[in-house]
């Protein structure tokens, strides 16, 4: 069995542009293979195209998988941390 969370995204711009950058980015560096599902489309985390083709916006929830093994469980838990942030307005704050 998989391991699963939902979350619902937090950046203003939804997965669009630097939020979704930053989060493929995470899931990359993360190393394990993550699915993000919305509705019937699931993409690779770790896919830009993929991420974007989502079409996520502010407020959607989206279901994060991946199966189980070792480190599932705490990429999991990152890559919902993120979501769970606006990633946009940290971007605000850092110009």
């Amino acid at each position: 069995m998989a391991a699963q969370r939902t979350v619902a995204v937090a950046s203003a711009s939804g997965l669009h542009a630097r939020p979704a950058k930053l989060f493929v980015q995470e899931a990359a560096r993360l190393g394990v293979p993550v699915t993000v599902r919305l509705g019937e489309k699931a993409v690779p985390a770790r896919s830009m195209l993929g991420v974007l083709s989502l079409g996520a916006v502010q407020g959607t929830v989206v279901t994060l998988e991946a199966p189980d093994g070792p480190g599932a469980e705490e990429a999991l838990d990152a890559l919902v941390a993120l979501l769970s942030r606006d990633l946009d307005a940290e971007e605000a704050l850092d110009a």
